[in-house]
């Protein structure tokens, strides 16, 4: 089954009567494009863990430093960000091809309001693209005809899921048998980053990784699952980490000392950047 290409007309209808993941992150990055609805996921984590905006500003936070990596240390130039939610300050294109300009990035995200904000996207530069599939079927994507027209399988790529795979709510493939299927797809060279809440495992942390779990799930928009580290470590498999390894997003290569304490929420959102031998 092909994506749409959003140069094609997509109908978009907005139902403002159910939470939108790419919403709730626009509220928890204090975004303009979200309704009462995806307000109400933020304030009710927020009840649990004040500090619960900070799940999103981290997770952004590691997307930009691991597109700067990529982008400056490894010679790609093609990256595949899948759910990539809505824009923001800095996207995975405007620092990547600030880095290098010849770089391509292939969105791809199935949200309604993420659609509209795609096509206008691509007015942007044409080194920026859009696709409409769902990231949770490997095959969709991989076959999917935007994708297929400007990523070329033959040479290493950047695949990102950030902050994504926590929202699936299936149980058959799991997130590890969904991330396999892409991870085989991709050619020797290539690097996939992937965020997700976490559990430490902590007394200190745990039990308000557990707590917002249980709001998450229950809230609107009804995902949001925290993982211990031995499991976001299967969806890894077969790549090689790049170091530091599996660590919150806040100690992934952070852009300076840290002066400041970080907020418990922190250590609720991990990330790793792998490559594939």
């Amino acid at each position: 089954m092909s994506g749409t290409s959003s140069d094609a007309a997509v109908p978009v209808y907005i139902d403002t009567t159910k939470a939108s993941i790419a919403r709730v992150y626009d509220a928890f990055l204090n975004g303009k494009d979200n309704y009462e609805i995806d307000r109400e996921v933020l304030r009710q984590v927020q009840q649990v863990a004040p500090e619960a905006a900070t799940l999103a500003v981290d997770n952004r936070s590691f997307l930009i430093r691991a597109t700067r990596f990529v982008a400056s240390q490894t010679g790609i130039t093609q990256f595949l960000d899948c759910g990539s939610g809505l824009p923001t300050a800095e996207n995975t294109h405007q620092v990547a091809q600030r880095i290098n300009p010849d770089v391509r990035v292939v969105y791809v995200d199935n949200d309604p309001v993420v659609l509209a904000h795609g096509r206008a996207l691509l007015e942007e530069n044409d080194q920026t693209h859009f696709s409409a599939a769902d990231i949770f079927k490997p095959q969709e994507i991989l076959n999917d005809e935007v994708v297929r027209k400007h990523i070329d399988f033959s040479e290493p790529l950047a695949l990102f899921q950030m902050g994504t795979l926590h929202h699936y709510n299936g149980t058959s493939p799991t997130t590890a048998e969904i991330m396999a299927e892409y991870i085989d797809a991709l050619p020797s060279g290539s690097y996939v980053g992937i965020s997700h809440f976490f559990d430490p495992e902590t007394e200190e942390h745990s039990a308000i990784a557990r707590r917002m779990e249980q709001t998450f799930l229950h809230s609107p928009m009804g995902s949001g699952r925290f993982a211990t580290k031995s499991e976001l470590l299967e969806l890894f498999n077969g790549l090689e980490l790049v170091e530091p390894g599996l660590v919150i997003c806040a100690d992934w290569w952070p852009d300076g000392p840290r002066l400041k304490e970080l907020d418990a929420v922190s250590y609720c959102i991990a990330g790793a950047v792998g490559r594939k031998p």
